[in-house]
């Protein structure tokens, strides 16, 4: 079985996010949302809040599953015989970063493939931080995330 995993916060996932997700899953048997659990990154949502909206939001796809780990991506990939890791490009300057981490990863686990993907053009400006802060400022995201997602996030914001 062709596994590849798609790791990030997803605070909270986009129709971004989504669209690389959809793309990569034509493309092997099973994609897998690792949903960080990084503290430090002080998330709006916590991890089960992020899983469920992304299992929500994929739901219509039979080979997504969604997971979340403490550990590092290359060693969840690795643990879980995944053949690659798909990362996201929006803009030349997400390239030095995500450059860096797919080299530490070849290092760490050499059998392991980096794919780079770049959404759709209707999407490749989103970025989960910046819609947060135009939700807070009651600026209207709706095309931006999935409606329930939106709702969450508006719950989340006005409690």
């Amino acid at each position: 079985m062709k596994k590849i995993i798609y790791p990030g916060t997803f605070d909270p996932i986009t129709n971004g996010h989504l669209d690389i997700a959809e793309r990569a899953s034509k493309l092997f048997d099973e994609l897998i949302f690792v949903v960080a659990n990084n503290p430090d990154k002080n998330p709006l949502f916590n991890v089960q809040e992020r899983m469920e909206m992304i299992s929500r939001s994929t739901g219509h796809l039979s080979n997504i599953k969604v997971v979340s780990t403490k550990n590092l991506t290359v060693d969840y990939a690795r643990d879980n015989s995944a053949l690659a890791i798909i990362r996201g490009l929006r803009h030349v300057s997400d390239f030095e970063y995500e450059f860096q981490m797919a080299m530490m990863n070849y290092n760490m686990a050499p059998e392991i493939t980096t794919i780079f993907m770049m959404p759709s053009e209707k999407y490749v400006h989103l970025n989960s931080s910046v819609l947060k802060d135009i939700a807070k400022l009651k600026g209207d995201i709706s095309e931006y995330v999935p409606g329930h997602v939106l709702e969450q996030l508006q719950s989340k914001l006005n409690s």
